[in-house]
């Protein structure tokens, strides 16, 4: 019989230190950045001052905070923004991880599975940082290599950097090229699960490795993908601050079609430098995200239930 309680959990401990020792890492990052700052919540309706500690008697605005985000010229554009990236980030990133999946499955050659795997991973590890200047110099307007191409082909070079209208489809593209080697891999592992003797059946029955694909590996990784989706749609309302400050930076020509939340906001707090403002918009992105999830988990568990989340 499992003993439950204090002496169960040290108990176990005792029995798999090193299991615990691997996930003390994430728990300690958890506890401090999941937990350990929602008292600072409340700075969101708060004149917050920084000569004071939090806990003092700041004065109690309400929602004032909130006001400088929603009555401001941009707020439905940047939240379009923000939605309209990220759902392209979801939708096609892991449409093509599990398409690459599937297809890498049936890939006979061991050498050729772990260059792949090699190659698809190798991007996740890049900085923006390092993939901004990529972009430039494939995008540069003197030098890129698009514009050296089209002058060679005998066409005008164009000034990628004024041009708003493409940039969604640039920064899809690189958010693909960049994270969709790490969802192959997880949707890989999820397909290493599944009971081989499915296949056997299907194939002493004459199914063809299409038909397989098709009618066993895409259903029975469905649990996997929805899971993996809720997880991203939980973020639905964060942008990629990191990629899009990157690439993007201060370029406002690029601002209608590339501003999200996170940038619009790190830019008027960097002129008005109030953190209880970026910590309204923080909550309200919060509180989207836990209703999005809530309500598109609920649908799941009505019509799919064994890939619902909770």
């Amino acid at each position: 019989m499992v003993k439950r309680g204090p002496a169960g959990f040290l108990r176990d401990i005792g029995k798999n230190p090193f299991s615990y020792l691997l996930v003390l890492p994430a728990a300690l990052y958890t506890l401090v950045f999941g937990y350990f700052t929602l008292p600072y919540l409340v700075m969101a309706f708060q004149k917050f001052s920084y000569d004071s500690s939090l806990f003092a008697n700041h004065d109690f605005i309400g929602f004032k905070n909130f006001a400088f985000f929603f009555k401001s010229n941009n707020v439905w554009t940047v939240t379009w923004n923000t939605l309209r990236l990220n759902f392209l980030y979801i939708v096609l990133g892991h449409g093509i991880a599990i398409a690459f999946a599937v297809m890498m499955n049936e890939v006979k050659s061991k050498w050729f599975m772990k260059t792949t795997q090699s190659t698809f991973l190798f991007p996740h590890f890049l900085s923006w940082v390092v993939v901004s200047y990529i972009v430039y110099n494939v995008f540069s307007t003197q030098y890129g290599v698009l514009n050296q191409l089209l002058q060679s082909l005998g066409l005008e070079r164009q000034n990628w950097y004024a041009k708003p209208e493409v940039w969604t489809e640039i920064l899809v593209g690189m958010n693909i090229w960049k994270e969709t080697g790490i969802a192959t891999v997880i949707y890989l592992a999820a397909i290493v699960g599944i009971d081989s003797e499915l296949y056997e059946a299907a194939r002493i029955d004459g199914a063809s490795r299409w038909q397989m694909a098709r009618r066993i590996t895409v259903p029975l990784l469905m649990p996997t993908a929805i899971i993996l989706v809720l997880l991203a749609v939980g973020k639905i309302f964060y942008g990629n601050f990191a990629m899009l400050y990157s690439i993007i930076r201060d370029n406002g020509l690029l601002l209608p079609t590339t501003d999200v939340i996170d940038t619009y906001v790190f830019r008027a707090l960097r002129t008005s430098g109030d953190p209880a403002q970026a910590m309204a918009v923080g909550l309200y992105q919060a509180f989207m995200g836990f209703i999005i999830v809530f309500g598109i988990n609920r649908l799941i568990r009505k019509y799919f239930p064994e890939g619902a989340l909770f």
